[in-house]
């Protein structure tokens, strides 16, 4: 049997089709659309480098459609569709899959962090032993990462996707859940996320 086929650990990566227009649009008021897409395109490999040694089965989740040929290959990542009116009813549905799929320790993570490290994604993996739910805080309110290894569908529910209370909301609702926080980590949303990032400099001469 192929070492794969053993995994019972899954890393789902949600992603946006990265399209001009259509990724980073609070980024693209300060420095232009194109811009925006070159620093997305540029979080996506980042990710992808991240994420391609860790051993565990990985899934991309395309926010529009599934594309064959492009920088996630298909021998290490499956390639999903998100389905679902909304972020947090496409991350319950995407979660339901994997458990129903037999996966147990399954963990998601967004596409623009360019503070997200293998050692943090695999300590979310190994926190999950101990813990019902593990948490990656982000700077603005909202995570980066979230792990289960069951599903908790109220979590998913009625919350104000991309504003500061998020976490905290969640929270609330995994109040009687062992819930583990990693290190707190800043997204690219704005351009004062970026604007002293030294990883971001060549994009934005």
């Amino acid at each position: 049997m192929n070492e794969k086929a053993l995994s019972k650990n899954l890393l789902l990566i949600f992603t946006r089709n990265p399209e001009l227009g259509k990724v980073k649009t609070r980024l693209a008021k300060t420095i232009g659309e194109k811009k925006a897409l070159e620093i997305y395109k540029f979080l996506l490999n980042y990710t992808k480098k991240v994420t391609e040694n860790i051993a565990c089965d990985k899934a991309v989740y395309y926010s529009i459609k599934v594309r064959e040929n492009d920088l996630w290959d298909a021998s290490t990542y499956q390639k999903k569709q998100q389905l679902g009116e909304g972020l947090g009813i496409r991350m319950k549905n995407a979660f339901q899959d994997s458990f129903a799929a037999g996966y147990e320790k399954v963990l998601v993570v967004g596409s623009d962090l360019i503070d997200l490290s293998e050692d943090i994604i695999e300590k979310g993996f190994i926190h999950l032993a101990s813990n019902d739910v593990v948490m990656g805080p982000a700077e603005d309110g909202g995570y980066y990462l979230l792990g289960m290894k069951s599903l908790h569908p109220n979590i998913f529910e009625n919350k104000t996707w991309g504003t500061a209370t998020v976490r905290e909301d969640t929270l609330n609702d995994l109040k009687d859940k062992k819930v583990h926080l990693l290190n707190e980590l800043n997204d690219a949303d704005v351009f004062e996320d970026i604007e002293e990032h030294p990883a971001f400099q060549h994009l934005l001469k």
